[in-house]
């Protein structure tokens, strides 16, 4: 029998926690996440289902929403699930009973990692990693935006509290610049 042990995506055995001046940045693995898109024709069957599963209606471009499982808005008719692992480790496969066939659903736990920011005056480090209004960029606003040439989606949680979703093969890269835009700023 082997014997595996699972990292995060920076590597450790326990997500990374770092603290500069008034923000934390925490790697944050345990979620599970889907990737929901309408297919022709059966749009409105689609947000209905994803509506079954975060409760308010499927968000719109530029949102999310959701509480224990939430969603956010990647395209025309698409959108990416996410919840905790512990509570929602086949987030997939129940997003794919839910769309009953109206939707492609494709796995995405192991492509992306999540880094939050937590802290007072964040717009300071956004505004040194990539072109967000954060004069508008509220809680429940999210974007896809490039963060350091990579293709990330940016989740205001509250005032003071972003969620930034990146690719799991460049969380290094990611987690660097996000530490290099919290030093700069502070």
């Amino acid at each position: 029998m082997h014997d595996l042990t699972a990292n995060t995506a920076l590597g450790g055995a326990a997500p990374r926690v770092d603290h500069h001046g008034p923000v934390i940045l925490s790697e944050e693995p345990g979620f599970a996440l889907a990737s929901v898109s309408a297919r022709r024709d059966r749009q409105r069957a689609t947000v209905l289902a994803i509506r079954r599963m975060i409760g308010p209606s499927a968000p719109k471009t530029g949102h999310w929403a959701g509480d224990r499982v939430t969603a956010f808005c990647t395209g025309p008719e698409q959108w990416i699930l996410a919840a905790p692992y512990d509570s929602e480790e086949f987030l997939f496969e129940r997003a794919k009973r839910e769309v009953k066939g109206n939707a492609s659903v494709t796995e995405q736990t192991g492509a992306w990692c999540t880094f939050d920011l937590r802290g007072t005056d964040l717009a300071a480090v956004m505004e040194r990693l990539c072109p967000i209004n954060m004069a508008s960029f509220k809680a429940g606003s999210a974007i896809r935006s490039s963060i350091d040439h990579l293709s990330c989606f940016v989740l205001c949680r509250t005032k003071n509290h972003i969620s930034i979703f990146g690719p799991r093969s460049s969380a290094v890269s990611l987690h660097h610049s996000l530490l290099t835009a919290i030093q700069a700023a502070f």
